[in-house]
């Protein structure tokens, strides 16, 4: 269930990265990264290929005030690296529950960005949440592997579907309560 009204997201800052909201500028590398068959197909939601125009939409949703979720920019300024390292997600549900949904740009995998990002913001619990869920198709043990370092429990199995595959693709279920 969506709030009412939708405050002005704040900024969330980790060891390494800062979550923040998106600017406009943040299109053209939203483009460049989630323009990559390995994202979208992780993903429920980017189309594969992604245009510039696509992303645009994307940033101007995110933080547009009718939004249905609050979308982050992994950043990595503050350590030196990357402004965009990728994208984190709480969707509203109800019963004081979110849905957190994550990509991390290829260039940047297996460095511990994904886990950072979920502690983070989990640490922060924006939405003042008692649970939060997530989901993660089969074939991405490696997004599995993080909800279960950040303490996640599975579920079960079900199966969601995914925009750049054109199908329904199996899915794992979990659970952490905050």
């Amino acid at each position: 269930m969506k709030p009412e009204v939708i405050l002005r997201q704040s900024n969330i800052i980790g060891d390494r990265l800062e979550l923040r909201p998106f600017r406009a500028d943040d299109a053209e590398l939203v483009a460049q990264h989630a323009n990559d068959q390995r994202i979208a197909q992780m993903t429920t939601s980017i189309p594969f290929p992604l245009s510039l125009e696509a992303a645009e939409d994307f940033v101007a949703r995110s933080v547009s005030a009718d939004r249905l979720e609050d979308v982050w920019v992994i950043d990595g300024s503050k350590s030196d690296m990357a402004a965009l390292l990728g994208v984190i997600s709480l969707k509203y549900m109800d019963r004081d529950q979110s849905e957190v949904g994550y990509w991390v740009a290829p260039a940047f995998w297996n460095r511990g960005f994904a886990s950072e990002a979920v502690t983070t913001l989990l640490a922060a619990n924006p939405h003042a949440n008692r649970s939060v869920v997530a989901s993660v198709f089969q074939d991405n043990p490696a997004s599995a592997r993080v909800l279960s370092s950040t303490g996640f429990v599975w579920l079960g199995e079900a199966e969601a579907f995914s925009l750049s595959r054109a199908a329904h693709v199996p899915t794992w279920t979990y659970l952490k309560t905050l």
